[in-house]
């Protein structure tokens, strides 16, 4: 059953930081879910009230940093709101239109799409595209960090 338990684990901590990427995967709540698995197939005894409450709050700020840093790069080369929900759409399903590139294109054509409709310029949308792309790969970063400091803290408290 332990060998069981740390596959579970590890399988979570990995579709979580494949989640930082891919937006369909659960990111941050895999990794917080393998702390579950982790305490029911050995034991929660090691996880204090500081343990939750640290990993609760960098869940939280992923989810904030999230939509936030997306927006941000919107926002940043001239977007609106409907760029945000264009883009929002376009990072959605993106990958399922296009599966090796529509990661990228899709935010990028959601966001342009999204200009367009309201009467922006084409050379102005296709910038506030690219800011849609800037935001993505700013987000993804950030997840990347903030998600591989829950596992490192995961394994440091279970190290002492």
């Amino acid at each position: 059953m332990d060998i069981l338990g740390w596959i579970l684990v590890v399988l979570l901590f990995v579709v979580g930081m494949a989640g930082a990427i891919y937006p369909i995967l659960p990111g941050a709540l895999a990794i917080y879910a393998a702390f579950f698995v982790y305490g029911w197939f050995f034991s929660f005894h090691e996880f204090g009230f500081w343990f939750w409450l640290i990993q609760t709050l960098i869940v939280v700020v992923l989810f904030v940093a999230d939509y936030a840093v997306s927006g941000w790069g919107v926002k940043r080369f001239g977007g609106s709101r409907a760029s945000i929900i264009g883009s929002t759409i376009g990072l959605i399903f993106g990958p399922f239109v296009i599966p090796a590139f529509g990661l990228i294109i899709g935010p990028f054509l959601g966001a342009v799409i999204g200009e367009i409709i309201i009467g922006t310029s084409p050379s102005k949308s296709l910038k506030v595209g690219l800011g849609s792309v800037v935001g993505l790969f700013t987000s993804v970063v950030v997840k990347v960090i903030l998600q591989a400091a829950m596992i490192l803290l995961f394994v440091l408290w279970l190290v002492n």
